[in-house]
């Protein structure tokens, strides 16, 4: 089967397709010597290229103090260097169900934060309460909480700027993960009092793989564990607290380059302009899955009856991400007979966030899971719908 015959809606996996520039820009950073290692080369293109890109992830995240954003693989590698550099131990963290396990499991297993962390349940429709944290906040001896903005599993965005208001008032390191947000949806850090926050590039950002990066605010106590070549005070061992160059080793510079541009393009687009779009995309697919018998979505707090959610949490407050199941068939064989038989790309099972299913009505086989890019359009959930009707 061609790429071009394709339905492809995993996008909270990996955005597919990218903008063309983000393609193009690639290929020239792939294909240009590096930056300074040449007699005519230009010598600060490489720092150009960091200032550009942070620039920008900066106006999307709001984020006024860019030099302090880091470079890293993704929000795997961003959230347990952020984990492990804040040094608190998984027994005076709060955090919740929601979590992807690039949390849970360096919260559970990484040597330096022993313990077990404080779990914030979430209702029906994958959301929790602030008025949770306040409570364990106003009980515990905790030192920091941990928030998954946007989840991968139903798509519910939680309230940060109530979770950064309660953090500040107990004095809470605040730790956003913005994985599923960031390019799609407003974050502004500042503004949600945010101490650090970690993004990935391929997702909604619409970079490459192996791309993203965290911030730091400045005057949290934090130690890198990374250490290594800077090609800077070269002849320096030892370093002391605050007294370190935290981008150690060689940077992706065709990734990074990549993500400036894929940035560029997402500002130009509008963040609420890709938003509203991914909303129709995300209302049009929920109305025509509701009407399909035997399919459950996950984390619907309308059910399967279509009725308003008494609780207030409207489509707005949800990302671009929908997870079902049906009694019929589990996720990993309609997943399966979808792609092969009607070229049409989801992701099954758990997704890498297994707390959060007993309470959105999933089972141990996990769901299938649709997500969206800008790049979708109706016609591909109409073919989605038409293609579950007839498989069930």
């Amino acid at each position: 089967m061609k790429e071009k015959d394709i339905i492809y809606l995993n996008n909270a996996a990996t955005s597919y397709p990218k903008p063309s520039c983000v393609q193009e820009t690639a290929v020239r950073a792939v294909s240009a010597p590096p930056p300074g290692q040449f007699r005519d080369g230009n010598e600060t293109a490489g720092e150009d290229l960091f200032t550009q890109c942070r620039e920008r992830l900066g106006r999307l995240l709001g984020i006024a103090d860019t030099e302090r954003i880091r470079f890293a693989s993704g929000a795997t590698e961003s959230l347990n260097r952020l984990l492990l550099g804040l040094g608190i131990p998984a027994s005076r963290i709060i955090t919740t169900v929601t979590e992807h396990n690039s949390v849970l499991r360096p919260l559970y297993n990484l040597p330096g934060i022993a313990g077990r962390p404080v779990l914030l349940p979430c209702d029906a429709g994958g959301f929790v309460d602030p008025a949770l944290l306040e409570k364990e906040a106003a009980r515990t001896q905790a030192r920091a909480v941990v928030l998954n903005h946007c989840s991968n599993v139903t798509g519910a965005v939680q309230d940060a700027e109530a979770f950064g208001e309660i953090a500040r008032r107990y004095g809470l390191l605040f730790i956003l993960d913005a994985s599923q947000s960031a390019g799609c949806m407003e974050v502004d850090a500042d503004a949600w009092h945010v101490d650090a926050i970690a993004f990935t590039g391929h997702k909604s950002l619409l970079g490459l793989q192996g791309t993203g990066g965290f911030f730091v605010r400045g005057g949290v106590p934090f130690r890198p564990v990374r250490y290594g070549g800077t090609g800077r005070e070269s002849e320096k061992l030892l370093f002391e607290e605050e007294d370190y160059v935290p981008d150690a080793g060689t940077q992706n510079m065709p990734g990074i380059a990549a993500l400036a541009s894929a940035a560029g393009w997402i500002l130009e687009e509008g963040i609420e302009e890709i938003r509203n779009t991914e909303h129709i995309l995300r209302s049009k697919a929920v109305e025509a899955l509701r009407t399909i018998p035997g399919i459950r979505i996950c984390g619907d707090p309308a059910g399967e009856t279509g009725k308003d959610d008494p609780a207030g949490n409207s489509a707005r407050r949800y990302g671009p991400v929908i997870s079902f199941r049906t009694d019929r068939l589990n996720a990993d064989d309609l997943g399966y007979i979808l792609r092969s038989g009607y070229g049409i790309v989801t992701r099954t099972g758990l997704h890498c966030s297994p707390l959060i299913h007993p309470y959105i009505g999933s089972d141990k086989k996990g769901t299938v899971r649709i997500s969206f890019s800008p790049f979708n359009t109706a016609e591909d959930i109409n073919v989605l719908t038409d293609a579950l009707r007839e498989i069930l």
